[in-house]
């Protein structure tokens, strides 16, 4: 299964799935649905948040989020 925060910068992907836990909501309040295109704009180093571009906009999420969201 290949998630979000396994990605490098630049890359380009489609979500496929959200993990089901508390966090799920707040996902899908951002935008974050099965179908829509994300691009990996920054990463912070030593495990720090990653920033995505989604719709047009930069979204900065915490990595145990971006572990949450299921890419193809």
């Amino acid at each position: 299964m290949l998630t979000l925060d396994t990605l490098k910068t630049n890359q380009s992907v489609t979500i496929k799935a959200l993990t089901q836990n508390g966090l799920t909501s707040k996902l899908m309040d951002m935008g974050m649905y099965p179908g829509k295109s994300v691009q990996i704009v920054f990463r912070a180093p030593f495990g720090g948040p990653i920033a995505v571009d989604l719709d047009g906009y930069t979204l900065s999420l915490r990595i145990d989020e971006a572990s949450l969201v299921e890419v193809e």
